[in-house]
């Protein structure tokens, strides 16, 4: 992948002389030590990231971490006091104000947990409001709008007022401000936090949606660990000002780095993190559609199976035989063809595993996990259940 941010070793301290502060931390001096001697406040300490072009990126903390300063800095509403923010090859925190206004309205966007809407204008107008500010034409900035607000389904709610419209939807009205001036960058500040949950689930799977549509790189700030891991293609976790551990979700829950990382996953729900590609494995054995009942009855034995997958050449699924159906086409000289089934659950690689629950008690025989008709993996009921028991 193409990296399209790199944080480096950014720091921000809040106070009279934060320079100052910077041999203090260098010394090892905690953010607590520092408040209580000095008076300034450690935001952000030490962090370095590097982010992929088209990547949904999840920065994690509790109240305090330094999450929500930190991505602040992205966009240079909070300076940084030390360290560098490079995208595309150059450090933004070096622009004069003239670049910096340019990069704020072309490359980069930000979307609050406060709605931050004009109550006074209509929906398409809020939406247009960034472009006119770019003193782009009535009428090209109110068809971008337009079409901004058709991306985040609020089509036909043009002419209503912010008072108008649920929170969610209100929400969708802030995205799709940011989405009008269309950034390379979309900034997006706990932006579901102040909704029900409910709608919250909603815009976590729009977003998502929307991302596999646009392609944008995000980076998603948020305390919900259940978010966090639902939405991100790799997550950071921050404690008092630093970055304690970076990586998929998968990484994260199976490998944490530490025992705070640890602590933090202990409760999250893995049946909606985990999936199916996750848990899947390779089948010990598969049946050719051109094999006979003899090669099957050879394969399931062999493995200490009691069924198997029947495929053709190009690994496409074609159905499933047991070992009883297998035995008696061999006592009755039947074909393989006659006694294959096709009573079996399939799932995508994509597929969450709380969504292979109900299939694996409604089935007796593993979940085939396709792409396409392709078959990539099983998984076994009892792999589903050993999943959940994780927790």
């Amino acid at each position: 992948m193409t990296l399209k941010m790199e944080i480096k070793e950014v720091t921000k301290i809040f106070g009279p002389h934060p320079k100052k502060i910077i041999k203090s931390l260098q010394k090892g001096l905690s953010k607590d030590d520092i408040l209580k001697k000095t008076g300034h406040t450690v935001g952000v300490d030490r962090v370095s990231l590097e982010i992929n072009d088209g990547e949904m990126f999840v920065i994690m903390g509790l109240s305090g971490s330094g999450k929500s300063t930190l991505i602040r800095c992205f966009n240079l509403l909070n300076r940084p006091t030390a360290g560098s923010i490079i995208v595309d090859g150059e450090d933004v925190t070096t622009y004069d104000r003239k670049a910096l206004k340019d990069f704020r309205q072309k490359k980069i966007a930000m979307v609050f947990q406060h709605f931050g809407l004009f109550d006074h204008r209509t929906v398409l107008e809020n939406v247009a409001y960034g472009l006119e500010v770019r003193k782009v034409s009535q009428k090209e900035r109110l068809e971008i709008a337009q079409t901004s607000l058709e991306t985040v389904g609020l089509k036909g709610w043009e002419d209503k007022y912010p008072n108008e419209l649920s929170g969610g939807m209100q929400q969708r009205v802030g995205l799709a401000r940011a989405l009008a001036n269309d950034p390379d960058i979309l900034l997006m500040d706990e932006p579901f936090s102040a909704l029900d949950p409910l709608i919250r689930r909603e815009m976590q799977l729009e977003l998502i949606d929307l991302q596999n549509k646009l392609q944008k790189t995000i980076v998603f700030i948020t305390h919900d660990v259940n978010e966090a891991f639902k939405i991100g293609d790799r997550v950071a976790v921050m404690k008092d000002g630093r970055v304690e551990q970076v990586g998929t979700p998968e990484d994260i829950l199976s490998s944490p780095a530490n025992d705070y990382i640890e602590a933090f996953v202990k409760d999250i729900d893995r049946s909606k993190i985990l999936q199916a590609e996750g848990i899947m494995i390779k089948p010990n054995a598969l049946v050719r559609l051109k094999d006979g009942v003899n090669v099957a009855i050879k394969e399931m034995r062999s493995n200490g199976l009691s069924s198997v997958f029947v495929v053709d050449k190009d690994r496409q699924l074609k159905g499933i035989v047991t070992i009883d159906d297998a035995l008696t086409a061999l006592k009755e000289g039947q074909t393989l063809q006659s006694v294959i089934k096709h009573n079996y659950e399939t799932a995508e690689a994509e597929d969450y595993v709380q969504d292979l629950i109900d299939k694996a008690i409604q089935t007796s025989y593993p979940i085939a996990i396709l792409k396409g008709q392709k078959l990539l993996g099983i998984v076994p009921r009892a792999v589903v259940l050993s999943s959940l028991a994780s927790q």
